[in-house]
């Protein structure tokens, strides 16, 4: 799965290469501060690592809130990055994570420690997904469960995808994701 990953990390930030430069250069014409942004997210095992994102999002969005979940048409979101949240691009950075072993291309997307500390008290089975690497993309995400919807059912495909991995299925996955 490693050598995988790497292989298509690497192709994936080649393939992306100028895409990326432009939508760094959008964001950096069109807002202030930087253009990257990393964020604590908990990953394989329950270690916490630095997930880096292509900054969608005002500089203070949390300034006043502290961290609190997404949601449709969020006043803190860009006009640039409502365009890279709807297709992902924001994401595409996160290949990097790939290439320095945080994350795989596929496997339950990653989320932040103070909502796991919530979540895994409310959901069972919810800390299972930590026993394979997050993932770029993943199962619940091909089936609809993305951003701000139900909790229940990403941990149900996230589950799924951790007890019947295997190299063809991450690339369905992957095949599937585009």
């Amino acid at each position: 799965k490693r050598v995988t990953d790497i292989i298509y990390a690497a192709i994936a930030l080649l393939v992306f290469a100028i895409p990326m430069l432009v939508i760094i250069l959008i964001v950096k014409l069109t807002s202030k501060g930087p253009v990257f942004y990393t964020q604590e997210r908990m990953g394989l095992d329950g270690q916490v690592f630095k997930m880096l994102k292509i900054r969608s999002m005002r500089t203070d969005a949390e300034v006043q809130s502290g961290a609190v979940w997404a949601k449709e048409n969020d006043p803190r979101v860009t006009w640039i990055g409502k365009i890279l949240r709807k297709t992902s691009l924001d994401e595409l950075p996160q290949f990097f994570n790939v290439l320095k072993g945080d994350m795989s291309c596929v496997g339950p997307r990653p989320e932040r420690p103070v909502f796991v500390e919530q979540f895994k008290s409310q959901i069972p089975g919810y800390m299972l997904r930590h026993k394979v690497k997050a993932g770029v993309t993943g199962w619940a995400q091909i089936n609809g469960f993305r951003g701000n919807t139900s909790l229940e059912g990403r941990i149900q495909y996230d589950l799924y995808y951790v007890a019947n991995w295997s190299v063809g299925f991450d690339l369905k996955i992957m095949f599937m994701t585009l």
